[in-house]
């Protein structure tokens, strides 16, 4: 992991160890995810609620659907999707954690997606 990933290495061991989808390919999806994303963030930041912002990394929630319409148009694979959407939903948590805000982001979670981006 380079000290500028927004998505944590640990966060990545994670999301492989529970992923259908090969250890190897996560990290390389998170980074197919981030170069999609980063281009967009002023997108991201008029459409989306951002609920954490630091030197390393911009975190928004997201429609429920954000991550099938990202994967549509990456033509990824059902469970690639999901391999990313937690990636990105663990991410959150990790952060809500340092911040003692975990119990309002699994809130959110529920009915919406986190979408991480780098700073």
């Amino acid at each position: 992991m380079t000290a500028d990933n927004p998505i944590e290495g640990q966060v990545l061991v994670l999301t492989a160890a529970k992923a259908s989808v090969s250890g190897e390919r996560v990290p390389e999806l998170v980074a197919e995810a981030r170069r999609e994303l980063e281009p967009r963030g002023d997108e991201l930041r008029r459409k989306y609620e951002r609920v954490h912002a630091d030197d390393v990394r911009e975190i928004f929630l997201a429609p429920g659907e954000f991550w099938a319409e990202v994967g549509d148009d990456m033509g990824w694979e059902r469970r690639e999707e999901e391999a990313v959407a937690r990636a990105h939903a663990e991410q959150l948590l990790r952060v809500g954690r340092r911040e003692n805000r975990e119990a309002e982001f699994e809130t959110a979670l529920e009915v919406r997606e986190a979408v991480v981006i780098g700073t």
